[in-house]
Order: C-alpha cells, then sequence, then structure tokens
C-alpha cells in the first residue's frame, strides 16, 4: 500500500487498523485501532494533521486533507461515505458523512451529527448534535430519519468488513 512520508512526516498507523493496499497515506496522518480506510482513498497530511478515531472508516473513493489552521479529525465510531471530500473539518463522534457530499475547512460536526449524501457544507458550517445538513448549499435541520443506532450499525459493518479484508484479501495479478 502506498504509505509516504514526508520529510519528517510520518502516518501513524495502529497495528490494530486496516488501510487497502489501494488507498494513498501521505504526512501527518494518525489512524486509530480498528478505524479502516478504503480503496482509491487519498488521506494527505502536509499541511497540518489528520486524525482518524477508533472504529472509525473511509470508504472507498474519498479524499481528506488538511490546513495548517484546520486539522482534519474524525471521531471514535465514525463513518465517512463514499467519494466524500474532507478538507480541514472536525468530526464528533458517532457521526456519518454520507455519500458524495463536501465538508469543507472549519466545519464542525458535533457528535451524533450527520452530513446528508450530496450535501455541500461550506466553510466554518456546524451541525449540532442529532441535526443533519442536507442540499447545496446545506441547510441544517433536526435529524428524524437516521439515528445513532443505524450509525453504529454502519461502524460495526466496516469493523467487521476490515478484520475480514485483513484476513482474507489477496491479490491474483
Amino acid at each position: 500500500m502506498p504509505i509516504y512520508a514526508l520529510g519528517d512526516l510520518e502516518p501513524d498507523i495502529h497495528p490494530d487498523a486496516y488501510v487497502h493496499p489501494d488507498a494513498t497515506v501521505i504526512g501527518d496522518v494518525r489512524i486509530g485501532p480498528h478505524a479502516s480506510v478504503w480503496p482509491q482513498t487519498v488521506l494527505r497530511g502536509d499541511n497540518g494533521y489528520i486524525e482518524l478515531g477508533a472504529r472509525s472508516n473511509i470508504q472507498d473513493g474519498c479524499v481528506v486533507h488538511c490546513t495548517r489552521a484546520d486539522p482534519t479529525v474524525l471521531g471514535p465510531g465514525s463513518a465517512i461515505g463514499h467519494a466524500v471530500h474532507v478538507e480541514g473539518a472536525r468530526i464528533g463522534s458517532n457521526c456519518l458523512i454520507a455519500s458524495g457530499s463536501v465538508v469543507l475547512n472549519g466545519s464542525v460536526i458535533e457528535d451524533g451529527g450527520m452530513v446528508g449524501a450530496g450535501a455541500v457544507l461550506s466553510y466554518n458550517g456546524h451541525v449540532p448534535p442529532g441535526h443533519i445538513a442536507l442540499g447545496v448549499p446545506a441547510k441544517i435541520r433536526e435529524n428524524t430519519s437516521f439515528g445513532a443506532e443505524q450509525i453504529t450499525r454502519v461502524v460495526e459493518s466496516y469493523v467487521g468488513r476490515a478484520a475480514r479484508f485483513k484476513k482474507e484479501l489477496r491479490r491474483l495479478d
């Protein structure tokens, strides 16, 4: 798997984490226990740091970056769906950032918050606990459709999937 140091900046990947061989990890990236990073995802910690909490996951085709002023932090037990772009945002515990969404610099998604599929949460956006950002540009409302139990199921499915991939994935070419 392509894991790169950039000068003195080296990734710190917990031995219980899973990084797919086709993901790219560069620089100051910290990946916690049982966290997972999936194919074609790029985590580039060149101007600041990126941190993935325990049991969190970043699914296929995501781009995650940061700045000196705005690190990207994903709290424990949170999920970033397929083809998401996150740039310099703080995402709390037990959050879901759904497929195809964009979360930009200075944004904060508090514990249990959610960003809906395809939404764009612009600079310095804020999603309180139990709320969801929907649309382009995102509007915030109370989340009455997808709760903590569903987020936990998504996270647990990826913890199990990562364990299977660590054990069973093999390249055939």
